[in-house]
């Protein structure tokens, strides 16, 4: 039973990484919290090459990415040479079409994903499903989710568990993250807390009501390799800050 590494999903700070230059300044202020890991998502038009290497000046693993369903449909060498430069074995998908919400919808999405992953493994590589909300809608009393995890199989197919969008589509995060034990490398760690007009919002971790105890204890338990800090919104707040407040707060927890 190992604790995750804390990791900063760099999705959070988006707006900061349109320019190498801008990618540069932002892993150094995401390294000088104390980050060990990022995942690379929503960057700019960056050469590989040079994020990796600044990557490595600050001391950053790249843990994981995020990719676009069409770049793996479409450009899936590139995708891998990438990989192979960053020195990262763990993707992922942020999110999927509109037109794969259904089960149809998702025949068709393992259907063209077996291919994919087959070629990921030959290259020591993985790939994850990260979800929202909306997987969470039952077909004849089963969530889009657990069928997807029950009709793709584990060497197939690796679990993103996102806890705030689990919590947010009416599950229990705990039995998600237990569920998907031993194939799940990365979890999304963002917290919930109430809103103005009884809206939820996103916070920062252990700023919110989220169980981080059992959380972190499943996570442990699953054998999760990195627990990723991610707040889509942060509401007028600095993201570095909110990135900061998160850490600090693990940190306090025992993540790190």
């Amino acid at each position: 039973m190992t604790m995750p590494s804390a990791g900063a999903q760099l999705f959070t700070v988006r707006d900061f990484t349109n320019t190498i230059e801008d990618v540069a300044k932002t892993l150094q202020r995401v390294a000088g919290i104390g980050y060990k890991s990022v995942q690379i998502s929503a960057f700019g038009p960056v050469d590989t090459k040079e994020v990796a290497r600044i990557c490595k000046g600050e001391g950053l693993e790249v843990a994981a990415t995020h990719e676009s369903w069409t770049r793996f449909l479409e450009s899936l060498e590139e995708v891998i040479e990438e990989h192979k430069i960053l020195g990262c074995n763990h993707t992922a998908i942020g999110s999927l079409p509109e037109e794969y919400h259904s089960k149809e919808g998702l025949k068709r999405f393992i259907d063209q994903l077996q291919p994919i992953t087959e070629r990921l493994a030959e290259e020591g590589m993985d790939f994850s499903y990260h979800n929202h909300a909306h997987e969470m809608i039952k077909y004849n009393g089963k969530t889009w989710l657990e069928m997807l995890y029950e009709n793709a199989p584990p060497d197939m197919l690796k679990a993103e568990i996102d806890v705030y969008w689990i919590q947010a589509g009416g599950g229990d995060p705990v039995w998600w993250i237990k569920k998907c034990a031993g194939r799940e490398p990365i979890v999304h760690f963002k917290d919930m807390v109430g809103g103005p007009g009884n809206k939820t919002r996103m916070a920062e971790i252990g700023e919110g009501n989220l169980n981080w105890e059992r959380i972190i204890r499943a996570c442990c338990e699953g054998d999760v390799e990195y627990a990723l800090v991610e707040q889509d919104n942060c509401y007028g707040r600095d993201p570095f800050e909110s990135l900061a407040i998160s850490y600090r707060n693990l940190k306090k927890m025992g993540v790190e």
